[in-house]
């Protein structure tokens, strides 16, 4: 009897099963296949068919069961075939789904090996039918027991190693998304799909990581994103080791391809954040991790990972504020790293965030446009948190230095180089990094913006073209130039001067700004229309002016040449320059702050563009022959009166004439050199009209010169009964008068040296022309000394650099026989010669402070630097050839010797290189033209070992000389250079070593009693030892030494006199105690980082208790040693004051300290179990039976001297009783912080001790004693005393002895407590 399809569906429909399972039974497994196969192909009844046959075979009976699992075997991969129509396929698998639980164990157990073997093979390419699979596996795991081997296994465990065989195929985690794992299974799995990466290729890890993240749903969310960022971490370093070597060896072959793993990379990212989008637990457990491994940095993917979620708003905030802390934290162990030689050894070097984060900015090039955003929120970020603020009065607390210092520095520094990096790399942001930079310059006016100028002008020099489309922002810009600050104004305009030579419009835009601005009611918007005007001219070059090299200073740009030689460009360039300067001329009639802007900036206009030397010259004689008396025989030849306005009771300076003239001189001087060297071609009309502006301007000047020598302090309405206080108009006018009198002699004694020709009359000259100045400086002086307020600080000195340079290298080098009488003249005045040197002195501090100097020149970067190195090197050949013991000895004159001054000039030049020329350390010094720094060749470390030994023979000379030769200021400026000069060392070298050795020596042999002098040295002890190693030894003896000379707080003790370091005496043991501490604090901040790193790592190593690690065994070398050092000091009779309080807090510090490490352990004991080490039990002995007894001890010392001292003060000080009140109250106030805080700190370590002992099982409380009870103490011995003292006097007077008592006994009571 045939079988068909029909029948087989018609038997079904009724209800004959048990004839339809006998036509089952006629069908053979290739019939029943065949019928299968045809139904499914044709998509007719193929559903039904299956239906059927599942109805005609059941279960219970082998046949129908064995029935059932060909089914199955065969639409399994009749499925996977793709043969079948979609819907076709769905409804078969929907079917075996419904029917899988129904399915024998030993069925399932087969099925589910056949999807395993397939997957293992790779024949499951479609994946139509691995929707079933999950079902067969739970109903697997429900299965209670099968034959495996010669034994059984349930279901459940029979799952297990299914998955396990399935884990070691690639596509094992499409096939079990959906099963139903346990927590531990779910592990195991992702495990080993993650240990699977490496064995990749790198195209197959995104869709790897989606499902991967798919999976995260069901649980390890943490495992999942720990494994991703860390295997393209991996992939980070092995990509970039392989750059590195390829680079070295010349191989071009690369396994892992840069582009390649970026562009995977990003994918990654988008799937990560795609998925922490739909479920933000995701999301929160990155952070959670990211927070907890502290002691895993961040890496570049995850940098751009983070940058990415950044997009999400939920976690923005979160995100920026993370990478702050994480960036600021940094930089701060890295320079708590780089400052402690004990750090450096116990730890490796941190990796650079900074070079991760710009890794980040690279890499993002890739098409990472998910993550340019972030970049450009984060660096804005970093520059508005961690730039210089304003502090008091609008001044900026961290001043500009050429190199980035402090970690908030170093922090700003980095948003700039991301901003700058994506401008270059990304077009699309660059509007809007423009836009907001050029946004804060304008909205920022109350704090500085200087880093936002540095980053716009290296934006303008990186990219000039590419700014020119963005043109229309930056003039947006200069609409609000009258209403910005004046430094903003200038920094602004010298960041886009290469853009003006570019764009014409943008020149003009400017022009019509500065224009309207020069008639502002703000006298800061007229400030700022001078400076533009200057720096157009400065930078718009007139045919035939000097090249670039010859002016000082040149703002090009290498992507922008505008062709200023042209014909065109030269007419317009002078008619544009000539059109400026009839503008300025009009600032001739403002204010004096206007003028004096004016004076400053022609001199470099005039270097930078010499074709206007004769309009410029013009005008200066024009403004100066407002104030010059013609009649030669009128005294003063200048009319001061003319300089000064007055408005109502106010007076102020009108006409800044000192700076004029010296406008003038240096105008006038340049001019004369470069006409003289033949320079510049001009026209003869010209030439002669310069001439004859030039022939009158000396005329001039020698005439000023001449009547300024005659006139006396009385021409000026100035003499020594003159008032000078700035409460009466007068006074301010007296001020005013002084103050432009010694400017023009400045100025003139400059122009009288200068064009002297070593003359011996015009020397003369130049020495009235000081003794002028000097009579009203001293007048000055002494006002000022007698208490009256004076008007201001000494004024600056108008002598350019270079000209102190001139004349200090002839007054004290200058050797040259046929000058030898002339010079005589000026080196006969010591006080001229201090003169000199103390203008050297403010020139320099000025460059420290401000990064320029007044007066021509002084803005170029170059030439100042040349100037500071002749300087230097005069004061340097003064210093060690003429000893300041022997100009003493010579002669006593009022002020410091010359040599001191030098010793004070060098000091401050070092200062000045290292903040402003770091880089050029090693040019400076080899420049000093000492024979044997030269001969030692380029290398610093030898050339500043020459200068260190120069300065220490100084040293030693002063040491040696006895208390009479000794100059405690000479010897405390000697030290400070020796500390300065030694930071140039590397701490390994050998030279670095030489200096700690000998500085040791000094402090054990020196034994003046100069406190300022011990110090110096001390500090530069301690700042070198740290460096080279810890210093923890060194505070101990000298501990002992303290201890030795003030003696112990117990009278009746007797100390043991002990003496490492004469420099400690009697004298100088108070100041010292104060540096120790100082010095104890700082370990204990390297002890407490310390703790706090090892507290991050617990849980990531596994370290055995009783085997102490190396940092947890230093931590407690050097607390016990701290111990120690203290406990010497606790039993020290301090001096009560700033000692004994330093000393209460650093006790207080030292037991937190101790129970941040108690904690540390109780940590260790939950996580790692074992038995504690030698070393900490000993500590805890060390601290609790050595150091808090004394502690008790020193309190009650403490209380008692306090008391003695007061009480009779206050009897005998009644008168000034109220003033005492403040200063009384305070003191009371901080001693009643200081000693409860350290009970309580002891009390809390105790505590924690107690809590250790139970984790740890070790009794450490045995070393411990209990604690005084301090709220109520009674001195036995003072008590019987004041008893007894009252029986005697009770039988003299009854009542008075009542009263006597009374009050004897409430203060002796009081004494006690």
């Amino acid at each position: 009897m045939k079988v068909t399809v029909d029948t087989i569906l018609s038997l079904s429909e009724s209800d004959g099963v048990d004839e339809l399972q006998k036509h089952l039974t006629l069908l053979s497994d290739d019939q029943l296949t065949t019928m299968l196969t045809n139904s499914a192909v044709k998509g007719k009844d193929a559903g039904v068919l299956i239906k059927a046959i599942f109805k005609g075979s059941p279960v219970s009976v082998s046949h129908g069961a064995n029935r059932r699992l060909l089914v199955y075997k065969h639409c399994i991969p009749l499925c996977e075939s793709g043969d079948l129509q979609t819907e076709v396929t769905s409804d078969i698998i929907g079917l075996l789904m419904l029917e899988t639980h129904s399915l024998p164990g030993h069925a399932l157990a087969t099925l589910a090996s056949l999807y395993v073997d397939a997957i293992k093979l790779g024949e499951m390419n479609s994946g139509r039918s691995l929707e079933l699979f999950p079902t067969i596996l739970t109903a697997l795991a429900a299965t209670e027991a099968l034959a495996y081997g010669k034994g059984e296994l349930s279901g459940d465990e029979y799952k297990k190693q299914l998955i396990n065989s399935l884990c070691s195929s690639r596509n094992c985690i499409f096939c079990v998304r959906d099963v139903p794992l346990s927590a531990e299974e779910l592990q195991f799995l992702i495990e080993k799909i993650l240990r699977m990466f490496l064995k990749l290729d790198l195209q197959e890890i995104p869709p790897l990581v989606y499902q991967l993240l798919l999976l995260t749903a069901k649980g390890c969310k943490k495992l999942v994103l720990e494994g991703i960022i860390s295997y393209f971490k991996k992939q980070d370093q092995l990509q970039k080791e392989e750059q590195r070597n390829g680079e070295s060896e010349d191989v071009e072959v690369q396994t892992i391809l840069q582009d390649q793993l970026r562009h995977v990379e990003g994918t990654v990212i988008l799937h990560i954040v795609f998925a922490i989008r739909l479920d933000h637990e995701l999301g929160r457990e990155f952070f959670k991790n990211l927070k907890a491994a502290q002691s895993d940095p961040l890496c570049p993917f995850s940098i751009a990972l983070l940058l990415s979620v950044a997009r999400i708003q939920r976690f923005e905030e979160q995100v920026f504020e993370f990478l702050k802390g994480a960036i600021t934290k940094n930089f701060k162990d890295d320079q708590i790293q780089h400052s402690s030689k004990f750090l450096q050894e116990l730890l490796p070097q941190f990796n650079s965030i900074s070079n991760m984060i710009l890794d980040t900015v690279k890499n993002s090039v890739f098409g990472w446009d998910h993550v340019t955003q972030g970049l450009v929120q984060l660096g804005f970020i970093l520059m508005d948190s961690f730039g210089p603020k304003a502090g008091a009065f609008g001044k900026v607390t961290e001043g500009a230095s050429s190199t980035a210092k402090t970690p908030n520095q170093l922090a700003c520094r980095l948003g700039g180089q991301v901003l700058l990096e994506s401008f270059k790399m990304h077009e699309p942001i660059r509007g809007e990094i423009l836009e907001q930079v050029l946004n804060r310059l304008v909205t920022k006016t109350a704090s500085p913006v200087t880093h936002f100028i540095d980053l716009l002008s290296s934006i303008v020099m990186s990219a000039p073209m590419i700014l020119l489309e963005s043109s229309s922002k930056v003039t947006e810009t200069f609409d609000q130039l009258s209403y910005l600050p004046l430094s903003t104004v200038e920094g602004l305009l010298k960041a886009v001067q290469p853009l003006l030579k570019a764009s014409m419009s943008m020149k003009d835009a400017l022009i019509l700004v500065l224009r309207k601005a020069m008639f502002s009611s703000n006298l800061d918007g007229r400030k700022s229309a001078v400076a533009g005007f200057l720096l157009l001219l400065k930078n718009f070059r007139i045919l035939g002016s000097l090249a670039s090299s010859q002016a000082s200073q040149a703002i090009t740009s290498s992507q922008v040449q505008a062709d200023v030689h042209s014909r065109y460009n030269t007419a317009a360039n002078e008619a544009f320059c000539l059109e400026i300067l009839s503008s300025l001329r009009r600032c001739l009639n403002q204010q004096a702050d206007v003028r004096l802007m004016l004076y400053e900036g022609f001199h470099d206009v005039l270097r930078r563009n010499s074709q206007l030397a004769s309009s410029i010259m013009q005008t200066l004689l024009s403004q100066l022959k407002r104030y010059f008396e013609p009649e030669q025989d009128l005294l003063p030849p200048l009319k001061l009166e003319s300089c000064i306005s007055a408005h109502g009771d106010q007076v102020f300076i009108q006409e800044p004439l000192a700076h004029l003239l010296c406008c003038t001189v240096h105008c006038l001087l340049w001019n004369q050199n470069i006409r003289s060297g033949g320079n510049v071609s001009n026209d003869e009309d010209d030439e002669d009209e310069e001439g004859g502006v030039q022939s009158e301007l000396h005329t001039i000047l020698e005439s000023i010169t001449k009547r300024m020598i005659k006139s006396e302090l009385e021409d000026f309405e100035l003499d020594k009964c003159a008032e000078f206080s700035t409460s009466s108009s007068v006074g301010v006018k007296n001020s005013i008068y002084a103050v432009l009198v010694m400017g023009l002699n400045e100025v003139l004694m400059e122009y009288n040296f200068i064009t002297a020709n070593y003359s011996k009359n015009h020397f003369e000259d130049v020495l009235e022309l000081f003794k002028r100045y000097h009579k009203v400086s001293e007048i000055l002086k002494e006002r000022a000394g007698k208490g009256r307020p004076t008007s201001s600080k000494t004024s600056r000195s108008l002598l350019s650099l270079g000209f102190i340079s001139t004349l200090l290298t002839a007054l004290f080098r200058d050797s040259t026989q046929s000058r030898e009488e002339c010079l005589s003249v000026l080196r006969s005045s010591g006080d001229f010669l201090r003169y000199s040197v103390s203008v050297a002195l403010q020139k320099i501090q000025q460059l420290e402070e401000t990064g320029h100097t007044d007066g021509p020149e002084g803005q170029s970067p170059d030439k100042t630097f040349c100037h500071l190195c002749d300087i230097t090197s005069v004061l340097m050949w003064r210093y060690t050839n003429v000893p300041s013991t022997v100009e003493d000895a010579g002669k006593k004159e009022k002020g410091q010797s010359v040599s001191l001054l030098c010793l004070e000039g060098l000091l401050r030049v070092f200062t000045t290189v290292l903040q402003r020329f770091p880089t050029r350390m090693s040019n400076f010094l080899s420049s000093l033209g000492e024979g044997e720094a030269e001969g030692e060749g380029s290398d610093l470390t030898e050339q500043t070992a020459f200068y260190i030994r120069q300065f220490q023979r100084a040293l030693m000379n002063q040491l040696s000389g006895g208390e009479e030769g000794f100059n405690s200021k000479e010897a405390q400026l000697l030290v400070s250079i020796l500390s300065i000069l030694s930071r140039q060392h590397n701490p390994s070298s050998q030279q670095f070593v030489q200096m700690i050795t000998w500085t040791v020596k000094i402090c054990k042999e020196t034994n003046f009693e100069d406190i300022s002098l011990t110090k110096g040295l001390l500090s530069l002890l301690f700042n070198m030892h740290v460096l080279y190693k810890s210093p923890v030894s060194l505070l101990w003896e000298m501990c002992q030494d303290i201890h030795s000379q003030l003696g112990d707080i117990d009278q009746d003790v007797e100390v043991e006199k002990q003496s490492h370091f004469a420099i400690i005496s009697m004298k100088t043991a108070a100041s010292t105690t104060l540096l120790v501490l100082s010095q104890v604090g700082k370990v204990l901040d390297e002890v407490d980082w310390l703790i706090a790193k090892k507290k991050g790592q617990i849980g990531n190593t596994q370290q055995p208790l009783g085997q102490q690690d190396p940092i947890e065994k230093a931590v407690t070398i050097q607390l016990g040693t701290l111990l120690t050092a203290l406990h010497e000091l606790v039993q020290t009779a301090l001096p009560t004051g700033p000692c004994t309080d330093t000393l209460m807090r650093e006790l207080s510090r030292t037991y937190s300290i101790l129970t941040t490490l108690t904690k540390y352990y109780i940590q260790l004991c939950a996580t790692q179990p074992g038995q504690l080490s030698a070393r900490l039990e000993k500590l805890v002995k060390l601290s609790g039976s050595h150091l808090t007894p004394q502690c008790y001890c020193f309190i009650t010392y403490v209380q008692s001297g306090e008391l003695t001292a007061g009480g009779p003060e206050k009897l005998k000080k009644k008168k000034k009783e109220d003033e005492a009140v403040a200063a009384a109250s305070a003191k009371v106030l901080r001693e009643s912080k200081a000693i409860p805080n350290l009970i309580f700190n002891i009390e809390q370590y105790e505590k924690f001790l107690i809590l250790l002992s139970k984790k740890s099982k070790v009794n450490l409380m045995q070393y411990m004693k209990l604690s005084t009870s301090r709220d109520f103490r009674i001195n036995a011995a003072t008590l019987e005393a004041a008893l007894q003292e009252q029986e005697q006097q009770r039988d003299e007077n009854r009542n008075p002895a009542i009263l006597k008592e009374k009050s004897t006994v409430v203060e002796c009571i009081h004494l006690s407590i």
